[in-house]
């Protein structure tokens, strides 16, 4: 089994919380994790229609299954009144006497906010990171990896990953997301998805969005807080310390996992990125995505931003961690050329960064330390903690 960076961050959390909840998209690895990690706890899954049942009918029965040891339990949104009995529970507990898991961010976090405020630990789990995979596993090259993505399903066995990333759309996407605010329009919904897929690494307009798709403004802001909700897709804001009388306002959209934003694009191989016009985009998603999971694994709140100013001066990733502040360039190519650090020493300059943190990924395998700033492969920059 893959070691988890989240480990060590949920057991410190199980020290503290009665309550630790455990969110993330289908098939990030929850259950796997959690069940590792306490293997003595009763493990019951509300997916069991027996067991929902007796949730549903007899809860204070239901949730001392768990005995002295407490419990895990998976897919906990599926009954939110359970969550009325739980906080009873949860006073009396131990510290780590439940284990909540589930993949309906929205509806979990509801019966938390009700119910288990300032009882629960909340933390998130996402697709594998690079740095939990290592440079050797990631592939031969930038295209396979985004195209194969990170689920761990795709990664621990033989599973192609255009057949989990077609399944994936076709259930938990186009399904269970869909469900939640019963979108009815199942073709409105598809074509908005390949709409914000086009968008990835982009500003993004939301009216241009919206006149696009063919729907009201609010109904589109409403869809993409949904998939932000599904740990789909992730917004990225201007960074603004102390330059924001210059910087656009737009926020940047991306992808939590490229294998989905390559299936959405109609990518069918590796291959096909070599020429595909929005090769640049995708590995620029590729690179924040990974630098978004490591800060998600970490149990922080993710710190990433980027410039673009009105007279065309733009950085793609800013992120600030521990104090500092590091500033990336992403470039699909496999050669550098000297035109690519010119954002990163303009902003660097102005913000007053230094050279070793001023850094360009690229597409090729070997890194350099300049003068002016450190030049990274794509697997070194994926395999960051």
């Amino acid at each position: 089994m893959i070691k988890r960076w989240m480990e060590p961050v949920l057991l410190r959390a199980a020290e503290h919380y009665p309550v630790v909840c455990l969110t993330g998209p289908r098939q990030s690895g929850k259950t796997t994790l959690v069940r590792g990690l306490w293997p003595d706890k009763r493990y019951v899954s509300l997916e069991d229609p027996d067991l929902h049942e007796f949730a549903r009918t007899d809860p204070r029965g239901f949730l001392e299954l768990g005995g002295q040891q407490g419990m895990i339990l998976d897919e906990a949104q599926r009954l939110p009144t359970l969550f009325n009995y739980l906080q009873g529970y949860a006073d009396r507990a131990s510290p780590g006497g439940y284990i909540l898991s589930g993949s309906n961010n929205f509806l979990l976090m509801q019966g938390i906010s009700q119910s288990l405020a300032g009882r629960a630990a909340i933390l998130h789990l996402l697709p594998l990171s690079g740095a939990e995979l290592g440079a050797g596993s990631l592939g031969a090259d930038w295209e396979t990896c985004a195209w194969t993505g990170f689920y761990p399903r795709v990664r621990a066995t033989r599973l192609p990953a255009d057949m989990f990333s077609r399944d994936y759309l076709a259930t938990y996407v186009e399904r269970d997301v869909r469900l939640v605010r019963n979108i009815q329009d199942l073709s409105a919904f598809r074509t908005f998805l390949r709409l914000c897929a086009g968008r990835a690494a982009q500003l993004l307009n939301i009216q241009s969005l919206a006149q696009d798709a063919g729907l009201a403004v609010n109904t589109v802001k409403e869809w993409l807080t949904l998939l932000e909700a599904a740990f789909l897709v992730f917004m990225v804001r201007p960074w603004n310390e102390s330059f924001n009388k210059r910087l656009v306002k737009s926020p940047k959209l991306y992808w939590l996992d490229t294998s989905l934003l390559c299936r959405l694009l109609d990518i069918r191989a590796p291959e096909d990125l070599a020429f595909h016009p929005l090769r640049g985009a995708v590995f620029e998603n590729l690179v924040a995505a990974e630098r978004w999971k490591a800060a998600q694994h970490r149990g922080e709140d993710p710190r990433l931003g980027f410039w673009r100013d009105n007279h065309g001066i733009e950085v793609d990733m800013v992120e600030e961690r521990n104090g500092f502040t590091s500033l990336y360039e992403a470039k699909a190519g496999k050669t550098i050329a000297g035109d690519m650090f010119a954002g990163l020493d303009a902003v660097g300059s102005l913000a007053g960064i230094p050279p070793d943190r001023r850094i360009l990924v690229y597409g090729g395998e070997e890194g350099q330390v300049r003068s002016n700033v450190r030049v990274m492969s794509w697997k070194d920059a994926l395999a960051l903690d």
